[in-house]
């Protein structure tokens, strides 16, 4: 293979790639959209049926917030338990790779831990708490 066709296939898993991306970008939102409207819909059907609708449908909403907020919580200590793990493993892989020579590049595996201890800080310490 030579000549203008060795650019050819790189050039089509690219366009592969953006195309399929797209799809992808163009479904998730079409799904959150419906997802909405359907929310908004049996909202609004609750809040029009006599008695409580009202009040159920504000509480519906609250407890769908609180969700929405422990579900981002718990992926943040997830994220801040996994980005620790990955400096603490950085750090024995560079150190054992490394040996007695000069340097310290192991330190470098304090970057992604520092990260880690920093999101669980937040998350144990700084967020507001879920009620």
């Amino acid at each position: 293979m030579h000549g203008p066709e060795i650019f050819l296939f790189p050039l089509v898993i690219i366009v592969v790639v953006f195309t399929f991306t797209g799809v992808i970008h163009w479904v998730d939102s079409n799904r959150k959209e419906r997802e909405a409207f359907y929310r908004a819909d049996t909202l609004k059907r609750l809040s029009d049926a006599p008695g409580d609708g009202a009040k159920a449908a504000f509480d519906l909403l609250r407890e769908q917030d609180r969700l929405k907020r422990i579900n981002a919580r718990e992926g943040m200590k997830v994220g801040g338990l996994v980005t620790v793990a990955v400096g603490a493993g950085l750090c024995i892989f560079l150190r054992m790779v490394a040996g007695g020579g000069t340097g310290s590049p192991w330190l470098v595996g304090l970057i992604p831990g520092f990260v880690g201890v920093a999101l669980l800080i937040y998350v144990f310490f700084l967020a507001d708490p879920i009620l």
